[in-house]
């Protein structure tokens, strides 16, 4: 069996930490055994190595996640990118046709899709391996995973099954989506399940239905094709039209932290980072919880029930109740992200200057990991000024090795190409200079040190 993790998200939910560049799974704000802050993606795929299934799986994710999710996750990874956002159903497809080609999976083996970051116990990733045998011994087309309901939850979709079926699995009778309490919990006395995203099929399955649609089955001719395709969810191209459906209850834990009032209930220190909550009576002052990113303190006195998140991108100071709503209003102030995670660090923009000439000066300040590097890249619209804060590095400009420390400046022109690879962890200042500056504005020549060193060697 193979498993395909989806990790999109437009990053609204969470809003100011999450962003498109660093949606909900990214968020190191839980704490895991050693006492060490992790994320949701850290967290399951910790939990799929731990059951045997890491080596197995795919990472579907945007290319605007790409960067960050080799960042958090150690050791390799298989990633496959999508072009664009297309929802589920393109995504499923093109992880399938990338195993095919890319991995030379067979046509009759199974596949279980999953979310990258469900909260959940281990014995979750127990009931996913369950999941082949089941989709074989029913000769069924697909299997789910069906959740115990602990609540007549609103904010979830039903499975309903047939209640003369077995204990290990059942068949589907329905779905119901996202009900309101009443017929939730008139749901629940049918034994209905959450549905919890998780899909199992085999790859012939999916091959079958791209050819009923006309669609391609080959991963590059589908790649190619990718941004015409409609942005449709899995449940509605295939799930909604296929009869044989089975889905395996669990009985354990499972959570959606979706929102900010969900994902407090699982953070386990009140402030995460620079802040202090002041409760003069803890029986009417409590459940308040600080998530700061900034290097300034934030405080919160006399209050209950409020969540103050702030991150270079903004602040958010709400009731955790009403704190779904800021998904409504984060397209009023929508902008470039000012926080930003990739492969070899990070980097936060601290300030943008435009002046009456056209002149614009972006400061970011920059953390390379030790070990990692920047790619030999070249800029044609501004030239850079770095200044180094802490560490130590090797730089190149042009086919001149450097090595640089606290203190020192570098310039470097437009046309000129440049790389920096970190010995120690590096921190540094960058001013960018120019007319036009955009992420778009940059011509990546090598990616490997081995290769950049090559240069000195001309």
């Amino acid at each position: 069996m193979r498993l395909v993790l989806l990790s999109g998200g437009s990053g609204k939910r969470l809003w100011p930490l999450s962003n498109d560049a660093r949606s909900k799974q990214f968020l190191k704000v839980l704490v895991n055994d050693k006492g060490q802050y992790e994320s949701m993606i850290q967290r399951v795929w910790r939990q799929l190595q731990d059951a045997g299934l890491a080596d197995h799986t795919l990472i579907a994710t945007s290319s605007a996640q790409r960067e960050i999710v080799f960042n958090q996750i150690e050791g390799h990874v298989n990633v496959v990118v999508e072009p664009d956002r297309r929802d589920t159903f393109a995504a499923i497809v093109l992880s399938a046709l990338y195993m095919r080609a890319e991995q030379g999976m067979d046509a009759n083996e199974v596949i279980t899709v999953m979310p990258v970051d469900p909260f959940v116990e281990a014995s979750f990733f127990d009931r996913i391996q369950d999941m082949e045998s089941a989709l074989n011994d029913a000769s069924a087309d697909l299997a789910l995973i069906g959740v115990r309901p602990s609540y007549p939850a609103e904010i979830y979709g039903y499975i309903v099954p047939h209640q003369s079926d077995g204990k290990r699995y059942k068949r589907v009778n329905y779905f119901k989506e996202k009900p309101d309490e009443a017929l939730a919990t008139k749901l629940l006395q049918e034994h209905a399940l959450w549905n919890c995203g998780v899909f199992s099929f085999r790859l012939s399955f999916i091959l079958s239905i791209l050819e009923k649609k006309g669609l391609p089955t080959d991963y590059h001719a589908f790649l190619a094709g990718y941004k015409q395709l409609n942005s449709n969810s899995f449940d509605y191209e295939v799930v909604e039209h296929t009869r044989r459906i089975i889905v395996l209850p669990f009985e354990g834990f499972w959570k959606d932290l979706g929102t900010w009032d969900t994902l407090t209930d699982e953070i386990e220190n009140p402030v995460v980072g620079k802040g202090i909550i002041k409760n003069k009576d803890p029986h009417t002052c409590a459940n308040n919880h600080i998530v700061n990113e900034l290097d300034i303190p934030v405080a919160v006195i006399g209050l209950s029930d409020v969540i103050v998140a702030a991150s270079p991108d903004g602040i958010l100071v709400s009731t955790k109740e009403a704190s779904p709503q800021v998904k409504g209003i984060v397209h009023e102030f929508e902008s470039k992200p000012m926080y930003v995670e990739r492969r070899w660090g990070w980097y936060r923009i601290i300030d943008f200057y435009q002046s009456e000439d056209g002149l614009e000066v972006n400061t970011r300040r920059i953390q390379i990991k030790a070990g990692k590097n920047l790619s030999y890249h070249t800029h044609h619209h501004r030239k850079e000024l770095w200044t180094i804060l802490r560490g130590e590095a090797q730089v190149m400009i042009g086919d001149q090795l450097l090595s640089v420390k606290a203190c020192d400046t570098i310039q470097i022109d437009a046309g000129i190409g440049h790389a920096m690879k970190a010995i120690t962890d590096l921190e540094f200042i960058e001013v960018q200079m120019g007319h036009d500056i955009t992420e778009q504005d940059i011509t990546r020549i090598f990616l490997e040190w081995k290769d950049i060193l090559e240069l000195g060697l001309i």
